[in-house]
Protein backbone atom coordinates (compact mmCIF):
# COMPACT_ATOMS: atom_id res chain seq x y z
CA UNK A 1 0.00 0.00 0.00
CA UNK A 2 1.28 2.91 -0.97
CA UNK A 3 2.36 5.01 1.98
CA UNK A 4 0.81 9.29 2.57
CA UNK A 5 3.11 11.79 2.02
CA UNK A 6 3.99 14.56 4.90
CA UNK A 7 3.02 18.58 3.37
CA UNK A 8 4.89 20.61 4.63
CA UNK A 9 4.14 24.37 5.00
CA UNK A 10 0.46 24.03 4.43
CA UNK A 11 -1.73 25.04 7.13
CA UNK A 12 -5.28 24.65 5.59
CA UNK A 13 -6.58 21.67 6.72
CA UNK A 14 -9.20 20.87 3.69
CA UNK A 15 -5.73 20.89 1.34
CA UNK A 16 -4.22 18.06 3.75
CA UNK A 17 -7.20 15.71 4.81
CA UNK A 18 -8.73 16.14 1.51
CA UNK A 19 -5.03 15.86 -0.22
CA UNK A 20 -4.54 12.84 1.08
CA UNK A 21 -1.56 13.63 3.21
CA UNK A 22 -0.53 12.28 6.64
CA UNK A 23 -2.57 13.76 9.02
CA UNK A 24 -1.90 13.76 13.04
CA UNK A 25 -5.49 14.08 13.99
CA UNK A 26 -6.30 16.58 16.86
CA UNK A 27 -10.25 17.49 16.23
CA UNK A 28 -10.49 16.63 19.76
CA UNK A 29 -9.87 20.19 20.31
CA UNK A 30 -13.57 20.88 19.35
CA UNK A 31 -14.85 18.33 21.51
CA UNK A 32 -12.83 20.35 24.47
CA UNK A 33 -14.55 23.47 23.28
CA UNK A 34 -17.85 22.69 24.09
CA UNK A 35 -17.24 20.78 27.12
CA UNK A 36 -14.98 24.15 28.80
CA UNK A 37 -17.92 26.15 27.47
CA UNK A 38 -16.42 30.07 27.49
CA UNK A 39 -17.61 32.87 25.22
CA UNK A 40 -13.94 33.84 24.29
CA UNK A 41 -11.38 31.80 24.53
CA UNK A 42 -7.66 32.53 24.11
CA UNK A 43 -5.25 29.82 23.54
CA UNK A 44 -1.80 30.90 23.94
CA UNK A 45 1.43 28.65 22.35
CA UNK A 46 4.44 29.32 20.24
CA UNK A 47 5.29 29.71 17.04
CA UNK A 48 4.97 26.43 14.74
CA UNK A 49 3.39 24.78 16.72
CA UNK A 50 0.27 24.16 14.83
CA UNK A 51 -2.24 26.56 15.67
CA UNK A 52 -2.70 27.92 12.28
CA UNK A 53 -3.79 24.42 10.90
CA UNK A 54 -5.70 23.86 13.77
CA UNK A 55 -8.23 27.19 13.35
CA UNK A 56 -8.14 26.01 9.82
CA UNK A 57 -10.08 22.92 11.38
CA UNK A 58 -12.48 24.79 12.91
CA UNK A 59 -13.59 26.77 10.59
CA UNK A 60 -14.28 23.89 8.30
CA UNK A 61 -15.98 22.06 11.10
CA UNK A 62 -18.35 25.05 12.23
CA UNK A 63 -18.67 26.97 8.97
CA UNK A 64 -22.29 27.51 8.02
CA UNK A 65 -23.66 24.93 4.62
CA UNK A 66 -26.98 26.10 4.10
CA UNK A 67 -25.18 27.15 0.93
CA UNK A 68 -23.25 25.55 -1.08
CA UNK A 69 -20.76 28.41 -2.37
CA UNK A 70 -17.25 27.76 -3.85
CA UNK A 71 -15.83 28.25 -1.18
CA UNK A 72 -18.08 26.15 1.38
CA UNK A 73 -18.84 23.29 0.20
CA UNK A 74 -20.00 20.71 2.21
CA UNK A 75 -17.22 19.62 4.07
CA UNK A 76 -18.57 16.74 6.49
CA UNK A 77 -16.37 14.17 4.76
CA UNK A 78 -13.30 15.65 5.56
CA UNK A 79 -14.11 14.46 9.48
CA UNK A 80 -14.75 10.76 8.59
CA UNK A 81 -13.10 8.98 11.21
CA UNK A 82 -11.53 11.61 12.88
CA UNK A 83 -11.82 11.31 16.84
CA UNK A 84 -14.25 14.50 16.93
CA UNK A 85 -16.83 12.00 14.80
CA UNK A 86 -16.31 9.10 17.20
CA UNK A 87 -16.99 11.33 19.78
CA UNK A 88 -20.40 10.53 18.89
CA UNK A 89 -23.63 13.00 17.67
CA UNK A 90 -23.58 15.87 20.70
CA UNK A 91 -20.59 16.84 18.86
CA UNK A 92 -21.51 16.58 15.19
CA UNK A 93 -24.69 18.11 15.44
CA UNK A 94 -22.35 21.34 15.97
CA UNK A 95 -20.67 20.84 12.74
CA UNK A 96 -21.61 23.35 9.34
CA UNK A 97 -24.14 25.21 12.04
CA UNK A 98 -22.64 28.71 12.56
CA UNK A 99 -21.59 31.26 10.19
CA UNK A 100 -17.61 31.96 10.46
CA UNK A 101 -15.60 35.15 10.85
CA UNK A 102 -12.12 33.64 10.31
CA UNK A 103 -9.07 36.31 10.15
CA UNK A 104 -5.24 35.29 10.54
CA UNK A 105 -3.09 38.18 11.78
CA UNK A 106 0.05 36.14 10.96
CA UNK A 107 1.00 38.16 7.66
CA UNK A 108 0.52 41.58 9.44
CA UNK A 109 4.82 42.56 9.90
CA UNK A 110 5.77 46.13 8.72
CA UNK A 111 8.07 48.07 10.00
CA UNK A 112 5.86 51.40 9.74
CA UNK A 113 2.25 51.79 10.99
CA UNK A 114 1.30 53.04 7.50
CA UNK A 115 2.07 49.61 5.90
CA UNK A 116 1.04 47.52 8.72
CA UNK A 117 -2.72 49.32 8.77
CA UNK A 118 -2.98 48.83 5.57
CA UNK A 119 -2.40 45.39 5.73
CA UNK A 120 -4.79 45.11 8.53
CA UNK A 121 -7.26 46.59 6.20
CA UNK A 122 -6.62 43.82 3.39
CA UNK A 123 -6.91 41.11 5.92
CA UNK A 124 -10.79 43.25 7.00
CA UNK A 125 -11.50 43.52 3.40
CA UNK A 126 -10.78 40.08 2.64
CA UNK A 127 -13.04 38.25 5.02
CA UNK A 128 -16.03 40.99 4.22
CA UNK A 129 -15.60 39.49 0.14
CA UNK A 130 -15.66 35.53 1.52
CA UNK A 131 -19.04 36.86 2.93
CA UNK A 132 -20.03 38.78 -0.27
CA UNK A 133 -23.29 36.84 -0.98
CA UNK A 134 -25.19 38.60 1.61
CA UNK A 135 -24.33 41.78 0.11
CA UNK A 136 -27.37 42.51 -1.67
CA UNK A 137 -29.74 40.55 0.49
CA UNK A 138 -33.06 41.56 1.70
CA UNK A 139 -32.58 40.21 4.88
CA UNK A 140 -30.52 43.38 5.60
CA UNK A 141 -31.18 46.91 5.35
CA UNK A 142 -30.49 49.18 2.54
CA UNK A 143 -28.12 51.24 5.14
CA UNK A 144 -26.58 47.99 6.37
CA UNK A 145 -25.89 47.17 2.67
CA UNK A 146 -24.23 50.35 2.19
CA UNK A 147 -21.91 49.77 5.26
CA UNK A 148 -21.03 46.34 3.40
CA UNK A 149 -20.34 47.44 0.24
CA UNK A 150 -18.23 49.98 1.27
CA UNK A 151 -15.83 47.07 2.16
CA UNK A 152 -16.38 44.91 -0.98
CA UNK A 153 -15.24 47.88 -2.91
CA UNK A 154 -12.05 48.72 -0.05
CA UNK A 155 -13.43 52.21 0.12
CA UNK A 156 -14.01 52.04 3.62
CA UNK A 157 -13.42 54.84 6.03
CA UNK A 158 -10.83 54.74 8.66
CA UNK A 159 -14.15 55.30 11.65
CA UNK A 160 -15.53 51.92 10.05
CA UNK A 161 -12.52 49.63 11.42
CA UNK A 162 -12.82 49.40 15.06
CA UNK A 163 -16.12 48.07 14.49
CA UNK A 164 -15.70 46.04 11.68
CA UNK A 165 -16.16 42.37 13.12
CA UNK A 166 -18.72 43.39 15.23
CA UNK A 167 -21.12 44.97 12.14
CA UNK A 168 -19.84 41.88 9.90
CA UNK A 169 -20.99 39.33 12.71
CA UNK A 170 -24.49 41.27 12.58
CA UNK A 171 -24.56 40.75 9.35
CA UNK A 172 -24.20 37.63 9.10
CA UNK A 173 -26.71 36.79 12.18
CA UNK A 174 -29.40 38.44 10.55
CA UNK A 175 -28.90 36.94 7.27
CA UNK A 176 -28.51 33.46 8.73
CA UNK A 177 -30.20 34.06 11.54
CA UNK A 178 -27.68 32.22 13.62
CA UNK A 179 -24.54 33.76 15.76
CA UNK A 180 -21.26 33.83 14.13
CA UNK A 181 -18.39 31.85 15.58
CA UNK A 182 -15.47 34.10 15.20
CA UNK A 183 -11.34 32.68 15.04
CA UNK A 184 -8.70 35.13 14.95
CA UNK A 185 -5.10 33.28 14.45
CA UNK A 186 -2.32 35.24 15.69
CA UNK A 187 -3.77 37.61 17.06
CA UNK A 188 -0.81 39.28 18.79
CA UNK A 189 1.80 39.31 15.47
CA UNK A 190 0.67 43.05 14.91
CA UNK A 191 1.47 43.89 17.93
CA UNK A 192 4.59 42.27 18.23
CA UNK A 193 5.93 44.21 14.56
CA UNK A 194 4.40 46.93 16.22
CA UNK A 195 6.92 46.79 18.72
CA UNK A 196 10.15 46.46 16.81
CA UNK A 197 8.96 49.32 14.45
CA UNK A 198 7.85 51.98 17.11
CA UNK A 199 4.26 51.92 16.58
CA UNK A 200 3.21 49.70 19.55
CA UNK A 201 0.73 52.60 20.72
CA UNK A 202 -1.08 52.90 17.62
CA UNK A 203 -1.37 48.96 16.48
CA UNK A 204 -2.55 48.32 20.48
CA UNK A 205 -5.56 50.81 20.13
CA UNK A 206 -6.88 49.79 16.89
CA UNK A 207 -6.68 45.91 18.42
CA UNK A 208 -8.35 47.20 21.54
CA UNK A 209 -10.87 49.07 19.82
CA UNK A 210 -11.86 45.88 17.58
CA UNK A 211 -12.19 43.37 20.02
CA UNK A 212 -14.00 45.61 22.60
CA UNK A 213 -16.97 45.92 20.38
CA UNK A 214 -16.50 42.01 18.55
CA UNK A 215 -15.97 40.51 21.68
CA UNK A 216 -17.84 42.31 24.66
CA UNK A 217 -21.89 42.29 24.95
CA UNK A 218 -22.04 40.79 21.24
CA UNK A 219 -25.47 39.69 20.92
CA UNK A 220 -24.58 38.30 17.62
CA UNK A 221 -21.71 36.47 18.84
CA UNK A 222 -22.00 32.98 19.48
CA UNK A 223 -18.51 32.16 20.63
CA UNK A 224 -14.89 32.96 19.80
CA UNK A 225 -11.30 31.52 19.89
CA UNK A 226 -8.00 33.23 19.39
CA UNK A 227 -4.63 32.20 19.37
CA UNK A 228 -1.29 33.87 19.59
CA UNK A 229 2.06 33.56 21.41
CA UNK A 230 1.59 35.84 24.51
CA UNK A 231 -1.24 36.63 26.76
CA UNK A 232 -1.86 40.06 26.81
CA UNK A 233 -4.62 41.00 29.22
CA UNK A 234 -2.62 43.33 31.18
CA UNK A 235 -2.98 45.89 28.76
CA UNK A 236 -6.36 45.47 28.72
CA UNK A 237 -7.05 44.13 24.97
CA UNK A 238 -10.03 42.43 26.50
CA UNK A 239 -11.69 44.90 28.66
CA UNK A 240 -14.57 44.14 29.95
CA UNK A 241 -14.99 41.20 28.47
CA UNK A 242 -16.60 38.26 30.36
CA UNK A 243 -14.65 35.71 31.85
CA UNK A 244 -12.64 35.32 29.27
CA UNK A 245 -10.82 31.64 28.99
CA UNK A 246 -7.25 32.23 28.95
CA UNK A 247 -4.91 28.95 28.09
CA UNK A 248 -1.76 29.47 28.39
CA UNK A 249 1.69 26.62 28.05
CA UNK A 250 0.78 26.52 31.78
CA UNK A 251 -2.63 24.98 31.61
CA UNK A 252 -3.60 21.39 31.73
CA UNK A 253 -6.77 22.32 28.96
CA UNK A 254 -5.99 21.68 25.66
CA UNK A 255 -2.39 20.33 26.19
CA UNK A 256 -2.38 18.05 23.63
CA UNK A 257 -3.96 19.48 20.83
CA UNK A 258 -0.92 21.97 20.17
CA UNK A 259 2.48 20.23 19.37
CA UNK A 260 2.86 16.30 18.55
CA UNK A 261 2.72 13.93 21.50
CA UNK A 262 5.08 10.74 21.71
CA UNK A 263 2.71 8.84 21.28
CA UNK A 264 1.66 10.72 17.94
CA UNK A 265 5.64 10.67 16.64
CA UNK A 266 5.97 7.10 17.87
CA UNK A 267 2.93 5.91 15.68
CA UNK A 268 4.35 8.41 12.51
CA UNK A 269 7.78 7.17 12.69
CA UNK A 270 6.51 3.14 12.70
CA UNK A 271 4.58 4.43 9.55
CA UNK A 272 7.41 5.47 7.66
CA UNK A 273 9.75 3.33 8.87
CA UNK A 274 11.89 5.39 11.08
CA UNK A 275 11.53 3.68 14.36
CA UNK A 276 15.22 3.57 14.64
CA UNK A 277 15.36 7.26 15.01
CA UNK A 278 13.16 7.74 18.02
CA UNK A 279 16.37 8.58 20.08
CA UNK A 280 17.60 11.33 18.09
CA UNK A 281 14.58 12.93 16.91
CA UNK A 282 13.40 13.16 20.93
CA UNK A 283 16.59 14.47 21.42
CA UNK A 284 16.75 17.41 18.77
CA UNK A 285 13.19 17.79 19.25
CA UNK A 286 10.75 17.13 21.99
CA UNK A 287 10.96 18.57 25.60
CA UNK A 288 8.22 21.10 25.52
CA UNK A 289 5.84 20.83 28.50
CA UNK A 290 2.32 22.21 28.14
CA UNK A 291 0.66 21.57 31.44
CA UNK A 292 1.23 18.27 32.58
CA UNK A 293 2.19 17.09 28.04
CA UNK A 294 5.21 16.37 27.05
CA UNK A 295 5.22 17.86 23.12
CA UNK A 296 7.46 17.85 20.81
CA UNK A 297 8.15 20.64 18.10
CA UNK A 298 5.62 19.77 14.95
CA UNK A 299 7.10 21.68 12.73
CA UNK A 300 10.92 20.50 13.06
CA UNK A 301 9.49 16.87 13.72
CA UNK A 302 7.93 17.19 9.92
CA UNK A 303 10.74 18.48 8.45
CA UNK A 304 13.09 16.42 9.69
CA UNK A 305 11.32 13.15 8.69
CA UNK A 306 10.52 14.86 5.66
CA UNK A 307 14.25 14.25 4.97
CA UNK A 308 14.49 11.16 6.89
CA UNK A 309 12.34 9.43 4.20
CA UNK A 310 14.43 11.43 1.11
CA UNK A 311 17.59 9.78 2.97
CA UNK A 312 17.92 7.56 6.62
CA UNK A 313 21.36 9.44 6.98
CA UNK A 314 19.62 12.84 6.39
CA UNK A 315 21.26 14.64 9.60
CA UNK A 316 18.88 16.80 12.40
CA UNK A 317 18.93 20.37 11.35
CA UNK A 318 17.34 23.56 13.29
CA UNK A 319 14.53 24.23 11.37
CA UNK A 320 13.12 26.00 13.98
CA UNK A 321 15.91 29.07 13.59
CA UNK A 322 14.69 30.78 10.64
CA UNK A 323 10.94 31.04 11.88
CA UNK A 324 10.40 32.48 15.43
CA UNK A 325 11.75 35.75 15.75
CA UNK A 326 15.36 34.42 17.13
CA UNK A 327 16.73 37.76 17.64
CA UNK A 328 15.09 37.79 21.10
CA UNK A 329 17.72 35.49 22.39
CA UNK A 330 20.48 37.94 20.64
CA UNK A 331 18.37 40.81 23.13
CA UNK A 332 18.66 38.60 26.03
CA UNK A 333 22.53 38.44 25.47
CA UNK A 334 22.89 42.15 24.64
CA UNK A 335 21.01 42.36 28.56
CA UNK A 336 23.07 40.11 29.43
CA UNK A 337 25.25 42.59 31.62
CA UNK A 338 25.60 41.65 35.88
CA UNK A 339 27.18 38.45 36.60
CA UNK A 340 23.73 36.97 37.77
CA UNK A 341 22.45 36.73 34.56
CA UNK A 342 25.28 35.62 32.97
CA UNK A 343 26.00 32.90 35.31
CA UNK A 344 22.17 31.78 34.45
CA UNK A 345 22.69 31.73 30.89
CA UNK A 346 25.74 29.47 31.30
CA UNK A 347 24.11 27.65 33.58
CA UNK A 348 21.45 26.68 30.88
CA UNK A 349 24.03 26.49 28.37
CA UNK A 350 25.58 23.51 30.47
CA UNK A 351 22.27 21.79 30.92
CA UNK A 352 21.49 23.23 33.94
CA UNK A 353 18.12 25.04 35.04
CA UNK A 354 17.47 28.49 36.67
CA UNK A 355 14.21 29.52 38.83
CA UNK A 356 11.96 32.29 38.10
CA UNK A 357 8.60 33.41 39.15
CA UNK A 358 5.60 33.65 36.53
CA UNK A 359 4.69 36.62 35.18
CA UNK A 360 1.84 35.33 32.68
CA UNK A 361 0.92 38.84 31.05
CA UNK A 362 4.24 39.65 29.48
CA UNK A 363 4.30 41.96 26.49
CA UNK A 364 6.46 42.91 24.05
CA UNK A 365 6.45 46.44 25.21
CA UNK A 366 7.70 44.96 28.51
CA UNK A 367 10.04 42.69 27.46
CA UNK A 368 13.10 44.75 27.85
CA UNK A 369 12.32 46.41 31.19
CA UNK A 370 13.68 43.75 33.04
CA UNK A 371 16.12 40.47 32.94
CA UNK A 372 13.30 38.79 34.50
CA UNK A 373 10.56 39.64 32.16
CA UNK A 374 13.50 38.57 29.82
CA UNK A 375 13.05 34.92 30.76
CA UNK A 376 9.39 34.86 30.76
CA UNK A 377 9.09 36.13 27.70
CA UNK A 378 11.71 33.30 26.44
CA UNK A 379 9.41 30.89 28.19
CA UNK A 380 6.41 31.47 26.35
CA UNK A 381 7.92 31.53 23.18
CA UNK A 382 9.04 28.27 23.64
CA UNK A 383 12.74 29.10 24.09
CA UNK A 384 12.79 27.83 27.51
CA UNK A 385 11.04 24.79 29.04
CA UNK A 386 9.26 23.97 32.60
CA UNK A 387 10.85 21.03 34.10
CA UNK A 388 9.56 21.57 37.76
CA UNK A 389 7.36 24.34 39.95
CA UNK A 390 7.23 25.43 43.01
CA UNK A 391 4.46 28.08 44.55
CA UNK A 392 6.63 30.42 47.57
CA UNK A 393 5.86 34.02 48.81
CA UNK A 394 2.40 33.80 47.52
CA UNK A 395 3.78 33.07 43.57
CA UNK A 396 4.58 30.39 41.32
CA UNK A 397 8.24 29.99 40.46
CA UNK A 398 9.11 27.42 37.40
CA UNK A 399 12.38 25.67 37.09
CA UNK A 400 13.50 26.67 33.66
CA UNK A 401 15.77 24.86 30.99
CA UNK A 402 16.89 24.52 27.63
CA UNK A 403 14.47 22.00 25.84
CA UNK A 404 16.07 20.36 23.29
CA UNK A 405 19.36 19.91 20.90
CA UNK A 406 17.86 22.17 18.08
CA UNK A 407 16.88 25.37 20.71
CA UNK A 408 20.56 25.17 22.10
CA UNK A 409 21.90 25.33 18.79
CA UNK A 410 20.09 28.37 18.47
CA UNK A 411 21.53 29.92 21.78
CA UNK A 412 24.70 28.90 20.60
CA UNK A 413 24.53 30.66 16.82
CA UNK A 414 23.46 33.97 19.10
CA UNK A 415 25.87 33.99 21.51
CA UNK A 416 28.63 33.57 18.44
CA UNK A 417 27.31 36.04 16.45
CA UNK A 418 27.19 38.19 19.62
CA UNK A 419 31.02 37.08 20.54
CA UNK A 420 32.30 38.22 16.86
CA UNK A 421 30.87 41.16 17.35
CA UNK A 422 32.13 42.40 20.80
CA UNK A 423 35.46 41.11 19.73
CA UNK A 424 35.66 42.88 16.93
CA UNK A 425 34.39 46.36 18.38
CA UNK A 426 36.84 45.71 20.92
CA UNK A 427 40.01 44.61 18.83
CA UNK A 428 41.01 42.34 20.47
CA UNK A 429 42.17 39.79 18.15
CA UNK A 430 44.82 42.05 17.10
CA UNK A 431 45.61 42.97 20.74
CA UNK A 432 46.11 39.22 21.43
CA UNK A 433 48.09 38.95 18.46
CA UNK A 434 50.58 41.86 18.84
CA UNK A 435 50.96 40.20 22.14
CA UNK A 436 51.80 36.68 21.26
CA UNK A 437 54.08 38.14 18.69
CA UNK A 438 55.64 39.91 21.01
CA UNK A 439 56.11 36.89 23.40
CA UNK A 440 54.49 38.59 26.06
CA UNK A 441 52.21 36.08 27.64
CA UNK A 442 51.59 38.24 30.64
CA UNK A 443 49.71 40.24 28.60
CA UNK A 444 47.92 37.64 26.69
CA UNK A 445 46.97 35.96 29.73
CA UNK A 446 45.58 39.14 31.10
CA UNK A 447 43.47 39.62 27.44
CA UNK A 448 42.18 36.42 27.61
CA UNK A 449 41.04 36.44 31.16
CA UNK A 450 39.31 39.38 30.46
CA UNK A 451 37.47 38.18 27.29
CA UNK A 452 36.62 34.91 29.19
CA UNK A 453 35.15 37.21 31.88
CA UNK A 454 32.61 39.22 29.45
CA UNK A 455 32.13 36.49 27.67
CA UNK A 456 28.86 33.79 27.71
CA UNK A 457 30.39 30.60 28.08
CA UNK A 458 29.40 26.71 28.50
CA UNK A 459 31.14 23.76 29.78
CA UNK A 460 29.36 21.22 28.60
CA UNK A 461 31.90 20.41 25.51
CA UNK A 462 35.00 21.02 27.78
CA UNK A 463 38.79 21.46 26.18
CA UNK A 464 36.70 21.67 22.99
CA UNK A 465 35.12 24.84 24.27
CA UNK A 466 38.22 26.65 24.69
CA UNK A 467 39.90 25.46 21.93
CA UNK A 468 37.17 26.64 19.77
CA UNK A 469 36.90 30.20 21.75
CA UNK A 470 41.09 30.45 21.10
CA UNK A 471 40.57 29.54 17.36
CA UNK A 472 37.77 32.15 17.27
CA UNK A 473 40.06 34.75 18.63
CA UNK A 474 42.95 34.23 16.48
CA UNK A 475 41.39 33.91 13.13
CA UNK A 476 40.57 37.23 10.80
CA UNK A 477 43.48 38.78 11.93
CA UNK A 478 45.08 39.85 8.51
CA UNK A 479 48.55 38.16 8.81
CA UNK A 480 48.34 34.73 10.16
CA UNK A 481 46.85 31.23 8.49
CA UNK A 482 45.36 29.51 12.02
CA UNK A 483 44.67 26.50 11.54
CA UNK A 484 43.07 24.12 14.25
CA UNK A 485 44.26 20.60 14.71
CA UNK A 486 41.50 19.62 16.86
CA UNK A 487 38.86 17.96 14.10
CA UNK A 488 41.56 16.49 12.25
CA UNK A 489 43.83 14.71 14.54
CA UNK A 490 46.79 14.80 12.56
CA UNK A 491 49.62 15.15 15.41
CA UNK A 492 50.12 18.79 15.24
CA UNK A 493 49.17 20.70 18.04
CA UNK A 494 45.94 22.02 18.76
CA UNK A 495 46.17 25.86 17.12
CA UNK A 496 49.19 27.12 14.73
CA UNK A 497 49.15 30.39 13.25
CA UNK A 498 51.69 30.38 10.04
CA UNK A 499 52.82 33.81 9.33
CA UNK A 500 52.21 35.34 5.74
CA UNK A 501 55.80 36.52 5.50
CA UNK A 502 58.67 35.31 6.81
CA UNK A 503 59.55 38.47 9.11
CA UNK A 504 57.03 37.38 11.51
CA UNK A 505 57.25 34.50 13.92
CA UNK A 506 55.53 31.23 13.56
CA UNK A 507 52.94 30.58 16.79
CA UNK A 508 52.47 27.28 18.31
CA UNK A 509 49.53 27.08 20.52
CA UNK A 510 48.75 23.76 22.94
CA UNK A 511 45.46 24.22 25.30
CA UNK A 512 44.72 22.29 28.44
CA UNK A 513 42.00 21.73 30.62
CA UNK A 514 42.78 22.16 34.46
CA UNK A 515 40.72 20.32 37.13
CA UNK A 516 41.29 23.11 39.84
CA UNK A 517 42.79 26.68 39.79
CA UNK A 518 45.87 25.82 41.82
CA UNK A 519 46.99 23.37 38.92
CA UNK A 520 46.69 25.89 36.17
CA UNK A 521 50.44 26.99 35.96
CA UNK A 522 51.53 23.45 36.14
CA UNK A 523 48.99 22.45 33.13
CA UNK A 524 50.20 25.43 30.84
CA UNK A 525 53.92 23.89 31.27
CA UNK A 526 52.13 20.25 30.78
CA UNK A 527 51.33 22.29 27.11
CA UNK A 528 54.49 23.21 26.79
CA UNK A 529 56.58 20.42 27.11
CA UNK A 530 54.04 18.61 24.87
CA UNK A 531 54.96 20.89 22.05
CA UNK A 532 58.27 19.84 22.55
CA UNK A 533 58.31 16.59 23.32
CA UNK A 534 55.85 15.88 20.19
CA UNK A 535 58.36 18.38 17.91
CA UNK A 536 55.71 20.52 16.46
CA UNK A 537 57.85 23.30 15.35
CA UNK A 538 59.83 20.47 12.91
CA UNK A 539 57.57 21.07 10.12
CA UNK A 540 58.11 24.76 10.36
CA UNK A 541 61.65 24.62 10.23
CA UNK A 542 62.06 22.67 7.66
CA UNK A 543 60.09 25.31 5.83
CA UNK A 544 62.62 27.80 6.63
CA UNK A 545 60.57 29.97 9.10
CA UNK A 546 63.61 31.66 11.28
CA UNK A 547 61.49 32.44 14.68
CA UNK A 548 59.33 30.08 16.27
CA UNK A 549 57.00 31.07 19.59
CA UNK A 550 55.37 28.44 21.62
CA UNK A 551 52.48 28.62 23.71
CA UNK A 552 50.98 26.70 26.45
CA UNK A 553 47.47 27.90 27.69
CA UNK A 554 45.90 26.21 30.51
CA UNK A 555 41.92 27.17 31.60
CA UNK A 556 39.86 26.74 34.34
CA UNK A 557 36.05 28.10 34.37
CA UNK A 558 36.88 31.91 33.32
CA UNK A 559 40.61 31.83 34.78
CA UNK A 560 43.98 31.27 32.51
CA UNK A 561 47.47 30.94 32.55
CA UNK A 562 49.85 31.79 29.48
CA UNK A 563 53.06 29.83 29.73
CA UNK A 564 56.15 30.11 27.27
Amino acid sequence: MEKKLLKIGDSKFDSQIGGGYYYIDKSLLIKDLFDNPAEVTLITRPRRFGKTLNMSMLKSFFEHNCELRRDNKDKRHLFNGLKIEQAGEKYMQHFGQYPVIFLSFKEIKASTWEVAYEAFKKCIYYEYERHANIAYSEKISESVRIGFRRFLDRAAPDSDFPDCLKFLSDCLHNYYDKKAVILIDEYDVPLESAFTGNYYDKMLELIRSMFSSSLKDNDSLAFAVMTGCLRISKESIFTGLNNPSMISILSKKYSEHFGFTQQEVDEMLRYFGLDMKHDELKEWYDGYLFGDTEVYNPWSIINQISELIASNNAFPRAYWANTSGNAIIRTLIDKVVDANAQSELETLMAGGTIEKAVKENITYNDVEDSIDNLWNFLFFTGYLKKVGEKFKNNKLHLILAIPNTEIKTIYLDQISEWFEKTVKVNKLPQELVRALIAGDAAKAETLLSDVLIRSISYYDTAENFYHGFLTALLIGTGEYEVKSNRETGDGRSDIFMRPKSYKLPVIIIEVKISDAYETLIAKSKEALRQIEDNNYADEFIAEGYPKILKYGIAFFKKECVVSN
